[in-house]
């Protein structure tokens, strides 16, 4: 069981540059992440402290996020229905976390560090438009990609407009957590909000 951005990525890495792909991937993965965490220390060493204030604040926006976007889809489809539905994930609690917590990881590098970032600088090198418009036409785009993502592919899950809305709406909500919070809480708060729902 593979989470569907992570076949993609490196599916992409192992079609450019063979069997070594996904170690190559996972190598600039890990050193993006270092570089990051360098870079926005500040100066000072990163503190266990500040880990577990992101984890906590991650954990608090994964409850909240599941229960608006919830709320909301539900007031734009309505009746909400079969959510969780449709048969579930297959698999021991291990692999179910560990699905969940890649999610959070490879979907949010995917969708939002990649493809709205590609989206937006696009929208504004073809269309001329300002920078505020094209985050704006990226991240709904980026959103509208993020739910459709979840319905392609051998694996992908049977389209419901409940689902499709629900996902499409926490695209947006993760994209707007992604520009106020960075790339770390994001991660986070969508790892846990999808640890919550499939376990």
């Amino acid at each position: 069981m593979r989470n569907g951005a992570d076949v993609l990525l490196t599916g992409l890495f192992t079609w450019m540059l063979g069997p070594r792909g996904p170690l190559v991937f996972m190598a600039l993965v890990i050193g993006a992440a270092v570089w990051l965490i360098m870079r926005d220390r500040k100066g000072g060493p990163v503190r266990a402290s500040t880990l577990a204030a992101m984890l906590g604040e991650s954990l608090l926006l994964a409850l909240v996020f599941g229960l608006v976007v919830g709320t909301v889809t539900a007031q734009v489809v309505r009746p909400l229905r079969a959510l969780a539905a449709g048969g579930g994930l297959d698999g021991n609690a291990l692999a179910r976390l560990t699905l969940s917590l890649g999610a959070g990881l490879y979907e949010e590098l995917l969708f939002r560090v990649v493809i709205v970032a590609l989206l937006a600088n696009g929208f504004r090198l073809l269309f001329g438009v300002s920078r505020v418009a094209a985050g704006i036409a990226a991240t709904v785009l980026g959103a509208l990609l993020f739910s459709a993502f979840h319905y392609v592919g051998p694996f992908g899950e049977p389209l419901r407009l409940e689902s499709f809305v629900f996902r499409a709406l926490a695209g947006l909500a993760f994209s707007g957590l992604y520009l106020t919070r960075g790339f770390g809480i994001t991660a986070w708060t969508h790892a846990l909000y999808d640890v919550a729902v499939l376990l």
